[in-house]
């Protein structure tokens, strides 16, 4: 897709920087001065964050690029269904349709990538965004597993990468998982933190690259259980998701399993949680780690038939948009929209 026999002098006094390097980022919005975004990648990920920088962030001209054809159609009849907003012309007119990947990156303050979940696509991109970009510009890589250790490898300078993986769909849910490699620099996750956190959003960062990151390893985890468990015969799909919705959803909306364990042992803590039912969790431990094996609980496995097929009896085409309308009220109940 592009070159990645380029060569790069970041050193170079004469390479172009952003004029809000080195200052408050919101101190320079606040004055006036406009900063582009770079979104590469239209797919539903890639407008979403896209309607999150225009709806948080009214210094924000955004520029989008992808090979596909119809682009400009595209995103005009799609990317207003994401702002959801009565007047989405007055944030439309700070959105451009870049013709190529420089047009795109030139004078961006931050590139983010949302193209396909392929390790090859990521490393050939990051160069060609290399040579365009401004030498100080954030790189942002919203994939869902593919460290940025690993991205970066044909780059000229690997401290500029650093992953940001949201919870879908980002222009509602809060947090975003910052998972820097062992090259990115400091400056690079502070400015990261500053932008996102100046939007309003929930940044975190993870101490070391793993595979999923946090947000994925918690999910599905507590998804592979729940296979197990409708696998065997113990409840349905729907059963198990009114579970989920009635017991840890709302409690993990004001704490996560830390501090509700934390809570539940009293005085004591989670030291106490951990004496007086220990047992019983170690119990379901060793139950689960039986059950997932006996049971054969791997993708693709002769469970997935099944439980697929429940799940499309049980809900059909799950409507998004009230999906997400109800989240958002949940979001803003607890505090975090």
């Amino acid at each position: 897709m592009v070159d990645t026999d380029i060569v790069l002098f970041p050193d170079d006094p004469d390479y172009p920087t952003h004029p809000c390097h080195n200052h408050d980022l919101r101190e320079a919005i606040m004055s006036g001065k406009q900063i582009k975004i770079a979104i590469i990648g239209s797919g539903t990920i890639g407008l979403s964050f896209a309607a999150l920088h225009l709806l948080k962030n009214d210094a924000a001209d955004v520029a989008v690029f992808d090979t596909r054809p119809d682009l400009d159609e595209y995103v005009k009849r799609h990317l207003p269904g994401y702002l959801n907003v009565e007047d989405s012309g007055r944030y439309m007119n700070r959105l451009t349709i870049a013709k190529t990947l420089a047009e795109a990156v030139e004078n961006a303050y931050a590139v983010q990538e949302q193209g396909p979940e392929k390790l090859d696509f990521k490393v050939s991109v990051w160069p060609g965004i290399e040579q365009h970009a401004l030498r100080d510009a954030l790189f942002w890589s919203s994939t869902s597993g593919i460290p940025a250790s690993e991205q970066c490898k044909n780059m000229q300078d690997k401290s500029r990468l650093i992953v940001v993986h949201p919870f879908n769909p980002p222009h509602i849910m809060p947090v975003l998982e910052l998972v820097p490699s062992p090259a990115t620099s400091n400056d690079v996750i502070d400015r990261t933190l500053s932008y996102w956190r100046g939007l309003g959003c929930s940044p975190v960062v993870v101490k070391k690259e793993c595979t999923g990151f946090v947000v994925n390893r918690l999910a599905f985890a507590l998804f592979r259980e729940a296979c197990s468990l409708v696998s065997s015969g113990v409840v349905s799909v729907e059963d198990l998701d009114e579970i989920v919705t009635t017991s840890m959803g709302p409690r993990w909306a004001v704490a996560g399993p830390f501090k509700a364990y934390h809570a539940g042992g009293g005085e004591d803590g989670l030291s106490g949680f951990m004496s007086k039912i220990g047992g019983t969790v170690q119990g379901c431990w060793d139950a689960s780690a039986d059950d997932v094996g006996k049971h054969g609980i791997v993708v693709g496995g002769e469970w997935q038939e099944a439980i697929c097929q429940q799940a499309e009896e049980a809900y059909g085409l799950v409507d998004t948009k009230e999906r997400d309308e109800t989240t958002k009220k949940v979001l803003e109940a607890v505090g975090r929209g």
